[in-house]
């Protein structure tokens, strides 16, 4: 087993997080939620507030904003947002599976859902 105890853990994080790769994904994620919203007849800049956007994201998903209430009770906030994730599928018209890559790999299966030719459907209710 190699010898660790000189590597410096701080270094290497901070080190992935400057990288210019991790700027471009940041940068593709964020104009794919800006997209979502728009896709949902929403105006992109509600989604470059925090807070904010989740309220939005669960008007979109749910058809009423004040769910994400929810998210601020331990434990009930895990399965919110993965009912969130599925609900966003649903509303976009795409499968319960598909709402399950939203939750196992966020960032991959906004950017399809942003960039894709999924079209809005209103909430799954």
């Amino acid at each position: 087993m190699p010898y660790l105890g000189d590597y410096d853990y701080q270094r290497g994080a901070s080190e992935v997080a400057s990288s210019p790769l991790a700027w471009v994904f940041a940068l593709v994620l964020l104009i794919a939620h800006w997209r979502i919203f728009e896709k949902a007849n929403q105006p992109g800049w509600k989604s470059l507030i925090p807070f904010y956007n989740t309220y939005i994201t669960f008007q979109i998903a749910w058809g009423q904003g004040w769910l994400m209430l929810l998210t601020l009770i331990p434990i009930v906030n895990i399965v919110v947002y993965g009912m969130l994730s599925i609900k966003l599928a649903h509303s976009f018209g795409k499968s319960t599976a598909f709402g399950w890559g939203l939750i196992l790999l966020p960032g991959i299966f906004h950017m399809i859902l942003g960039f894709g030719s999924a079209q809005y459907e209103g909430p799954d209710i």
